[in-house]
């Protein structure tokens, strides 16, 4: 039992960790908004992280396949939703906006964070992929629904901690990003490394 709860462990920091456009964009809101609103953002990915863990645990090998036809087409999904993202956070940063909006994130809610970053996370059949891969080649030998549970709760309560933890990395930096010259700065940086990280698998090209 130890040994999968390791396993699960290690198995939602390996895909968590990595730092890619959502952690960027997590980053970001958390700076310009709240850490609640960031921490709901990170329990998103989470979220959608325990579930496609679960998937892999019941069903890894059925997915997978079934996901293999339109794999490019999520993909795609995927890095629209993330150009769109980009782009609405370039306009927010050159927008004038009062430091209520903000601070308090009137526009964002935890509710509406959450959503969000379920919804973009879930559009990545890399993911589920990666822990059908786990869960079928034997990296991790699951034994009953006890286990399988055990599994599903460490990979789950990784990822959650490591994207509470770049939220709260957003909320430290919020603290000194206060000046309209920070919040437009931070903004058009933040933009371009999400739209860049977006199109990485389109600019590097098939291995």
């Amino acid at each position: 039992m130890l040994d999968v709860l390791l396993s699960g462990l290690v198995t939602g920091y390996a895909i968590a960790v990595p730092v890619g456009a959502v952690a960027a964009l997590i980053i970001t809101l958390s700076a310009r908004t709240s850490w609640r609103v960031g921490a709901a953002a990170g329990l998103g990915v989470a979220t959608v992280d325990g579930v496609y863990a679960a998937i892999a645990v019941v069903a890894g090998q059925a997915v997978a396949t079934a996901l293999e036809p339109i794999e490019s087409v999520l993909q795609g999904v995927a890095i629209a939703a993330l150009l769109i993202l980009a782009a609405l956070t370039l306009v927010h940063a050159l927008r004038p906006a009062s430091a209520d909006e903000d601070r308090n994130g009137r526009t964002w809610t935890p509710l509406r964070a959450w959503l969000t970053f379920v919804g973009i996370t879930a559009v990545n059949p890399a993911t589920v992929v990666y822990f059908a891969a786990i869960v079928l080649g034997g990296s991790v030998d699951i034994d009953g629904p006890v286990e399988g549970i055990v599994f599903i709760a460490a990979a789950f309560a990784a990822s959650a901690s490591w994207q509470v933890f770049v939220a709260s990395i957003g909320t430290g930096l919020g603290r000194w990003i206060t000046g309209p010259r920070g919040r437009r700065t931070t903004g058009v940086v933040a933009a371009l490394v999400i739209a860049a990280l977006a199109l990485k698998p389109l600019l590097s090209g098939p291995s």
